[in-house]
């Protein structure tokens, strides 16, 4: 058995970057969305709607808790439905989107939650709108919990991704799967991890800077 040439890992990392990339628009956008939402429609917040946001919580715990493998394929229709195959990079997209928006949005949250109660109510008594508090004072200081955040997510969307290879889906999993497990090419399992290991590492460093370079607290 012939190994992969170096050109089948190049475009098996662009698949991984394209698939990790787009799903980490849609899911930290999402997820932010939400962890805005549900910090600010809690009791006792800015616009309290305990119901509401007892139902949005629910909503978020059922997909947090369902395992991505499982999620991979009970999506498989709306998959198809949305992007009209459920084979290939962009169909893992869906379901990559799809788990990683409740996972980053109960982190998200607990960052949201711990800005300065004080410094929110400062702004209220000062006269700002409620829509100007959670665009100027909740998001800038939660800023450094919100980056760390989403350097977490991105690192669970790569193992996510290399997971969803197994499936079709392309990208380092896929030639993992293919090459080092299937064809018992022990070199190629090796060099998948290590690229696989110098991903995260960069964005792991990349994160922990932005995250510093945010933090005004210091």
């Amino acid at each position: 058995m012939s190994l992969p040439a170096l050109d089948k890992y190049i475009q098996a990392f662009l698949q991984t970057l394209l698939m990790v990339g787009t799903s980490a628009v849609i899911a930290l956008s999402v997820g932010l969305a939400l962890a805005i939402v549900l910090t600010i429609t809690a009791s006792g917040s800015l616009y309290p709607h305990p119901r509401f946001n007892r139902g949005l919580s629910i909503v978020v715990n059922v997909f947090r808790a369902v395992p991505f493998i499982i999620l991979l394929v009970a999506l498989l229709p709306v998959t198809r439905f949305i992007v009209g195959t459920t084979l290939g990079t962009w169909a893992a997209v869906v379901p990559l989107s799809i788990s990683l928006i409740p996972f980053y949005a109960r982190i998200a949250q607990v960052s949201l939650r711990e800005v300065d109660p004080g410094l929110i109510e400062a702004a209220r008594a000062m006269g700002c709108r409620r829509h100007h508090i959670v665009r100027h004072v909740l998001i800038p200081e939660a800023l450094p919990g919100l980056v760390g955040g989403m350097t977490v997510s991105l690192i669970a969307m790569i193992n996510a991704s290399a997971m969803a290879g197994a499936v079709g889906a392309g990208g380092l999993g896929d030639l993992a799967i293919r090459y080092g497990y299937e064809r018992y090419e022990t070199r190629v399992m090796f060099e998948v991890i290590v690229i696989l290991i110098a991903l995260v590492t960069l964005i792991q460093f990349a994160g922990e800077g932005l995250a510093r370079r945010f933090d005004h607290r210091g």
